[in-house]
């Protein structure tokens, strides 16, 4: 049986992937992230069907991850602007990229990101956020949260 809600799992990526997980929502966020703000301009630069675009456009501003700002009156036509808690999902894209580079396409990035402060292409690595060592998973312990509970994906321990 296909499961078409996570609403009730106490899981934060479970959550997240409620808000972001239909693939059109994720390069919705990715053209957001690259300036694009214009409902035609998301239109044609992913050629989306219109009606999809207003959902997934919908569901965003809904939950917070974009605002609909008008910037025409007649006929009314809105900017779809990234909030603070959009922009956070640049972390998100950035990392989903950066796997694509590596284990999706072939050939060179068809996209890569320069830092202007010392100006060479950098590529996002997780640190620890204490003391700044770069980590991977091996290095880490996952542990149950204060918001655990019987829902959460991390099973209690055994007794």
């Amino acid at each position: 049986m296909r499961r078409a809600r996570f609403t009730d799992m106490n899981c934060s990526v479970a959550q997240t992937l409620e808000i972001v997980g239909e693939w059109w929502t994720l390069l919705i966020i990715r053209d957001a992230l690259f300036g694009v703000t214009r409902f035609d301009d998301f239109s044609t630069r992913l050629g989306i069907a219109r009606n999809v675009l207003t959902q997934r456009l919908d569901t965003l501003v809904e939950h917070g991850v974009l605002t609909k700002e008008p910037y025409q009156d007649k006929p009314i036509r809105y900017d779809y602007r990234l909030t603070e808690k959009g922009r956070g999902l640049w972390t998100v894209v950035a990392a989903l990229r950066q796997w694509g580079d590596k284990w999706a396409i072939d050939g060179d990035p068809p996209v890569v990101t320069e830092h202007p402060g010392c100006g060479h292409i950098m590529t996002v690595e997780p640190v620890c956020s204490e003391c700044g060592t770069h980590v991977t998973r091996s290095d880490l312990r996952v542990l149950r949260g204060p918001g655990a509970d019987d829902r959460s994906p991390l099973p209690a321990p055994r007794h």
